[in-house]
């Protein structure tokens, strides 16, 4: 179940960009990303680079936040675009923004042909989206305009719909609101997770992104890019460590349910519990499926399962 935009005529003045033509020789590509998700699409970018696809481009230089502190020690980490970047020996670049000058001085010397952007974290200024000669792409794991902002599939799973997706876009000043390339959906069954899930999307949107380069790269995009309808945008608000606590009092078993899935790469999902009259516990929940209430006398659940209620029936949680 597959959905791409539909030709809607030229856009100004970015896809106008797309009318550019070069020579046979390789483009130069710098990519932007900086999670796991985003070294994977690198991976795929840098394959495909080898092979020749995507029409013939090299990554000339890759960029990616600074090492952060993270785990129980808040010890000092590279990113995993940083890593992969280190280990393929391309030219690595983690400014604090993408508004250093220093930055944007390199970005111009390296005279990019485009920029790809793929969980970068970062505001790109309109400086920085004047200098790569074919614009900015990015890869944006939902059905934009649904879900502009820093947790879109998150969001997405947590309202329950039905089906996600990824969106291929140029990036204008404006966040998430450039024209639309490639779009494909992604119907969902329900207990889709989202580290997974986010992959996924990941995963197809680069590809999607590799088989529409050759139309950047001989001009011919511009009769495919399909404008966002801006009265249709929904916002993907960032989490936050509040959202992983559930009040089961005061959802349903379905919104619980949805919680769950969407949060369980971070921030979690937690609630409290009294067993057999006890003081309250917190109780970390790692998986979730919807199931009907426990009728009188039924057994307990079986294995390392409980039976939590919840308005509109008990969903049952997988606790570790």
């Amino acid at each position: 179940a597959a959905r791409f935009a539909r030709p809607r005529g030229v856009l100004s003045p970015l896809p106008a960009r797309c009318l550019v033509t070069m020579s046979a020789a390789k483009r130069r590509v710098v990519f932007l990303g900086t999670p796991a998700v985003a070294a994977r699409s690198l991976e795929l970018l840098l394959d495909a680079s080898a092979q020749g696809g995507g029409g013939g481009f090299e990554v000339a230089a890759v960029v990616s936040q600074p090492p952060a502190r993270s785990g129980r020690k808040m010890k000092l980490t590279a990113s995993p675009v940083q890593t992969l970047a280190e280990a393929r020996g391309i030219e690595l670049l983690t400014p604090a923004s993408a508004k250093e000058e220093a930055f944007l001085a390199r970005l111009d010397e390296l005279q990019p042909d485009l920029c790809i952007t793929a969980a970068y974290g970062c505001f790109l200024p309109q400086r920085f989206l004047d200098i790569p000669r074919f614009g900015t792409l990015n890869v944006h794991p939902s059905l934009l305009p649904l879900y502009r902002g820093a947790a879109p599939l998150q969001r997405c799973l947590e309202a329950g719909d039905a089906v996600a997706g990824v969106s291929v876009a140029f990036t204008v000043l404006k966040m998430d609101a450039g024209p639309l390339l490639r779009q494909e959906e992604r119907p969902l069954v329900g207990d889709e997770q989202e580290p997974p899930l986010l992959l996924e999307l990941f995963e197809r949107g680069t590809e999607l992104l590799l088989d529409a380069l050759p139309s950047v790269w001989d001009g011919s995009c511009a009769g495919q890019l399909a404008p966002q309808e801006d009265a249709r945008a929904t916002k993907a608000a960032k989490l936050s460590t509040a959202d992983a606590e559930l009040r089961l009092e005061q959802l349903s078993a379905s919104e619980a349910h949805n919680k769950v899935r969407a949060f369980a790469g971070w921030p979690g999902t937690w609630t409290r519990i009294s067993i057999g009259g006890a003081e309250p516990i917190r109780v970390k929940l790692l998986q979730t499926r919807l199931g009907l209430p426990e009728a009188a006398g039924d057994p307990p659940p079986a294995g390392r399962q409980v039976a939590l209620a919840a308005g509109g029936g008990g969903p049952r949680l997988r606790r570790g």
